[in-house]
């Protein structure tokens, strides 16, 4: 065995590594770093993880090159949650009139209120339970919940069938789709945040566009029902099978990047009710961003409903109405591959707001148009807007909240977020119902439009923190680092909270 004082001269160099990167010698490669329990903060503080009850001897770090294999499979993974919503974003609304005989948009729309409002309070739970129990449980059992979904859509008797359909995704959408963003900003660490939840977003929303093109041809060719949700079945067969045999737990990747991004606060690890407020309203960026969230889904939510009755009102055909709902999350989709790392170098102000104004004058498009060509420019310019606000608005979280309460605050975040998609289908309905379908979307353009200005006016750039961080974990003291302690040391900047 070794003893006490070299098992800490080989840490002492591990930690030293971590904050000082140098050339690496052959020797260091191959040794198997022990490291200790950090406590209920740090999670398993950085030790090696165990999978099927054995210690690894792969080192823990943090990057997206020194962790390319799990982030790329975790990004395929994430492909496959956003393919189960896809299959919905062309067929459900005409399914509603044709097979159900659903007039009134209020009732049309129900299926994205139950949607968004069980998909909202599922990634509140899905940060506390990842947290407690680990990212891959949640993550599997995320997918078990939606196994069902295909099958109730392809044989609903009902309307009401369709709505249990949509509440057993939403519950499996925030369950998957947290938990993957959550693995992913584990992983990537400080450095390429940005660059990590844009590869996050780009593949879960060029999924939603695919599935959606798909669906929408299989319709046009085969019939509305059940033929387009057999592709569903394979979307879970898949997503399950990747989740359970080869995604590894992240949690302990939180451990290091604990140690190395400085102190928490003199009161610790703030309360969950602490940071619901605090993501909520106290905060100014952690506030400002989730409410441009909240509007970002409340205009999504709206598209996904009233784009499809506006399109066909115009007279376009079923496969052309599912090219135009493929066009924005496709945009969204690629956009958010670059988007994300642009927000790394230019900040994450400017982006949000710039893309909540693309958003609206997008919106703006599609009311004044009656064209194909007039369509496809609105949807491109609205998820071009959207490709600029999402992957930015998770960066900001993660650079603001500190790693031993950031999954809980991704997950208030998210519930305001995804609870837009309720309030946007239950504004869009009642008042298309009420005033016409143009009033309704003027109303949702420029709740867009003030979104963006609130993030202008009230949001501090958070880029320049994750630097102090950054700047200040390169001070700590080595001997501050010891096994057991979360934070280290009591200098550099202060969290900003």
């Amino acid at each position: 065995m070794r003893r006490g004082a070299q098992r800490q001269a080989l840490l002492d160099d591990r930690l030293r590594e971590a904050v000082e990167p140098a050339p690496r010698s052959r020797s260091r490669r191959v040794r198997r770093i022990r490291h200790g329990r950090s406590g209920k903060a740090g999670g398993d503080g950085g030790a090696p993880p165990r999978e099927s009850g054995r210690r690894m001897s792969t080192p823990i770090r943090l990057g997206l090159r020194e962790n390319a294999a799990q982030f790329s499979l975790l990004v395929v993974v994430n492909a496959f949650v956003g393919a189960m919503v896809g299959m919905e974003r062309t067929i459900l609304p005409p399914i509603a009139e044709r097979d159900f005989q659903l007039a009134a948009r209020t009732a049309v729309l129900s299926f994205i209120v139950v949607f968004g409002i069980t998909k909202a309070i599922t990634n509140y739970l899905a940060g506390r339970l990842s947290d407690r129990y680990g990212r891959k449980h949640v993550l599997v059992f995320g997918w078990l919940v939606a196994a069902p979904v295909p099958f109730l859509l392809m044989w609903a008797p009902s309307w009401d069938w369709v709505l249990v359909a949509n509440a057993l995704l939403g519950v499996s959408q925030g369950l998957t789709w947290s938990t993957t963003v959550i693995m992913k900003i584990d992983l990537a660490g400080a450095k390429n945040r940005g660059l990590a939840m844009g590869l996050n977003e780009f593949a879960g929303y060029v999924a939603v566009a695919a599935s959606a093109l798909a669906t929408g041809w299989v319709a046009a060719h085969y019939g509305l029902r059940p033929e387009p949700f057999y592709l569903g079945v394979a979307f879970v067969v898949i997503g399950l099978v990747l989740s359970a045999l080869a995604v590894r737990e992240t949690k302990h990747h939180v451990g290091l990047e604990s140690r190395l991004a400085g102190d928490l606060p003199r009161e610790g690890i703030p309360s969950q009710r602490e940071v619901f407020w605090r993501t909520t309203l106290v905060d100014r960026e952690l506030s400002s961003v989730t409410q441009a969230g909240l509007v970002n889904n409340l205009n999504d939510g709206m598209a996904w409903g009233l784009f499809p009755i506006v399109f066909a009102a115009a007279h376009m055909t079923l496969e052309e109405i599912g090219v135009l709902a493929a066009i924005y999350p496709a945009t969204q989709g690629l956009g958010q591959l670059f988007t994300g790392a642009w927000s790394d170098r230019v900040g994450r102000k400017r982006l949000i707001a710039s893309g909540m104004w693309v958003q609206a004058i997008g919106i703006a498009v599609v009311i004044v148009s009656s064209r194909f060509g007039w369509f496809a420019l609105g949807a491109t310019l609205l998820g071009a807007g959207t490709a600029l606000v999402y992957p930015t608005l998770l960066a900001a979280i993660g650079d603001v909240a500190h790693p031993t309460w950031r999954a809980s605050a991704v997950g208030v975040y998210r519930l305001w977020r995804d609870l837009g998609y309720a309030i946007g289908a239950l504004v869009a309905g009642v008042t298309a119902d009420a005033l016409g379908l143009s009033a309704a979307m003027w109303i949702v353009a420029a709740l867009t439009l003030a979104s963006g200005i609130v993030v202008a006016v009230r949001m501090r750039e958070t880029l320049g923190w994750q630097a102090g961080r950054v700047a200040s974990a390169a001070r700590i003291d080595v001997k501050d680092l010891a096994p057991g302690s979360v934070g280290g040391h009591s200098g550099g900047p202060p969290l900003a909270f």
